[in-house]
């Protein structure tokens, strides 16, 4: 069996981060494990992207290969010795498939859910993306203009903290949690002209995020994305 459990191209990843309250954070949090802060701050990003030529163990997915994902992530750290992981929790991950949402959580032990999803992208002087998610009989959605240049991430910027994350952290329960490996080349970003999100994070992420629904991000930032590879060997601690 391959080492890779999943490859796939991640493409036109629009990141808008909100600052929030570390309490908010603790409850989702695994066991060894710490929350990451940027500027003494802790942030959850609503993330929307492109899943294309998506292969599992190697193998073409057919008619499931190309769909849009959307999801809600904060960010964290695990210390071993002197080696410091940098690496994400998803609070929720919503694809379209119901086949997806059902691999993922079974081999994952993620959280996934499957809803209608739909995206619209457009590429000329700028780009126009738009991912939107139908929740409780109403669509949600994150869209974002940028110019098509394409700039390196500058270092101790918000761009290089969230991006640069090359570990996934799961809470299995409240005693076991597990690390899975994330690998992809350091992303270039589009400079973003103008952004609209629509996102009743109450609904779709519970109570406690309900606070954002009319928030301002602190930051959009958006990624040209790469070929990704996530590791199948899982360690658990």
């Amino acid at each position: 069996m391959s080492s890779i459990f999943l490859k796939a191209n991640w493409e036109n990843v629009v990141m808008a981060n909100y600052e929030v309250d570390p309490s908010i954070l603790k409850p989702y949090l695994p066991k060894g494990v710490e929350l990451d802060f940027y500027k003494y701050k802790t942030y959850v990003s609503l993330v929307g992207f492109m899943f294309k030529k998506t292969r599992l163990f190697e193998i073409p997915i057919p008619f499931f290969g190309s769909f849009e994902e959307v999801n809600l992530r904060f960010y964290v750290r695990r210390i071993e010795g002197k080696k410091v992981k940098k690496g994400v929790v998803f609070i929720n991950e919503t694809v379209p498939f119901k086949i997806v949402a059902l691999l993922a959580n079974k081999l994952y032990k993620e959280h996934y859910i499957s809803i209608p999803t739909k995206n619209s992208i457009s590429v000329n002087t700028n780009k126009d993306i738009i991912y939107e998610w139908k929740k409780n009989n109403a669509w949600n959605s994150i869209s974002v203009n940028t110019e098509t240049a394409q700039q390196k991430i500058a270092p101790d910027s918000i761009e290089q903290f969230i991006f640069e994350r090359y570990f996934g952290f799961t809470k299995i329960d409240k005693d076991n949690s597990q690390e899975y490996r994330i690998a992809h080349p350091k992303w270039m970003t589009n400079t973003i002209l103008n952004h609209t999100i629509k996102c009743d994070f109450g609904a779709m992420y519970g109570p406690s995020f309900a606070h954002l629904n009319n928030k301002v991000p602190d930051s959009i930032i958006m990624a040209e994305g790469s070929a990704v590879t996530i590791n199948w060997k899982r360690e658990k601690f």
